[in-house]
């Protein structure tokens, strides 16, 4: 227990620095959308290259991975959807919910992966990663359009062509053609991404901080308390429960789980205020799943470990 605490305070130290940081005005508020937008468009996508490319791939159990991972988000999304007659909550306040109940916080899964599962965890989950992205980006579109409160409807093939172009995806998919026809880490190109993707835990981190807004979260009512259960506990039970099913090894069924664990993306705050849905809702979600997942993983960690 000593070990998995110990290995994940660094990563939660790291993002309570960061509101320390933007609440002490340590650096202007002009830095922090520049440090989100290198750590999303610069040194995730070479971590995620980097770690996808020289990976092992052909040891891993994709159909069992993706079948559970991707399964927890199918039975999720479905629970959050027959809840909504109890919920009694607007469209645009029940598109936020859907987001909080799928998309998970990509920063602090593939750092809490490294501290705790090592290179063979930190694989796992960029397979999950390149997995969920553009499974809960498709569904939290449909929901925003759907529910929220605007008239964009965008058609399939610009929400295709969206997904398709997103950074974090764009480097699994081409780590994974790199390393399936055995090019690897290309010469110099490789150590140099290599270098660059240890930028992307530590300020990706400190930016998850800087996003957080405690007058969200003390703002949280009963549908944001329902969604914290739901993300941080209910979902790592389904997914803890599928990958038992499915008979997957310890490491596999310990990164999978943790990242059906993680607190919602900060990105389901831009998609909710550009599309209509309840963008004061998505910051308490945010808030408040983020703030918890500090007391959540280290149980949830310990629990799997046990498994």
């Amino acid at each position: 227990m000593i070990a998995i605490l110990s290995a994940l305070l660094p990563t939660f130290a790291l993002i309570v620095l960061g509101y320390i940081l933007r609440e002490r005005k340590f650096l202007p508020d002009s830095f922090w959308p520049g440090a989100e937008k290198l750590t999303y468009f610069v040194t995730f996508p070479a971590l995620l290259f980097s770690n996808t490319a020289k990976a092992d791939l052909g040891s891993l159990p994709l159909f069992g991975i993706a079948t559970a991972m991707l399964g927890t988000i199918a039975i999720c999304t479905i629970l959050i959807l027959a809840a909504r007659p109890a919920l009694r909550v607007s469209g645009p306040t029940f598109s936020s919910l859907v987001q909080g109940a799928i998309r998970p916080n990509t920063y602090i899964g593939l750092a809490v992966a490294a501290a705790l599962l090592g290179t063979h965890g930190l694989t796992v989950t960029a397979l999950c990663v390149a997995l969920v992205v553009p499974t809960v980006n498709v569904i939290s579109v449909l929901a925003c359009a759907h529910l929220g409160d605007n008239d964009r409807n965008p058609g399939i093939l610009s929400l295709l062509r969206d997904v398709a172009k997103n950074p974090l995806l764009m480097a699994c998919v081409l780590g994974s053609v790199f390393n399936v026809l055995g090019i690897g880490l290309p010469p110099i190109a490789g150590p140099f991404l290599e270098v660059l993707g240890r930028a992307a835990l530590p300020v990706g981190l400190l930016a998850v901080g800087a996003g957080l807004d405690l007058g969200a979260a003390r703002r949280a009512g009963f549908p944001v308390g329902i969604s914290t259960v739901g993300k941080l506990m209910l979902s790592p039970a389904i997914a803890a429960g599928l990958c038992l099913a499915l008979g997957l090894p310890a490491t596999e069924l310990a990164a999978v789980v943790l990242y059906a664990a993680l607190p919602c993306s900060a990105s389901a705050y831009v998609l909710a205020r550009l599309m209509g849905g309840d963008a004061q809702m998505m910051a308490s979600i945010i808030t408040v799943h983020t703030l918890a997942a500090i007391a959540t993983m280290p149980v949830i960690a310990i629990l799997v470990q046990v498994v």
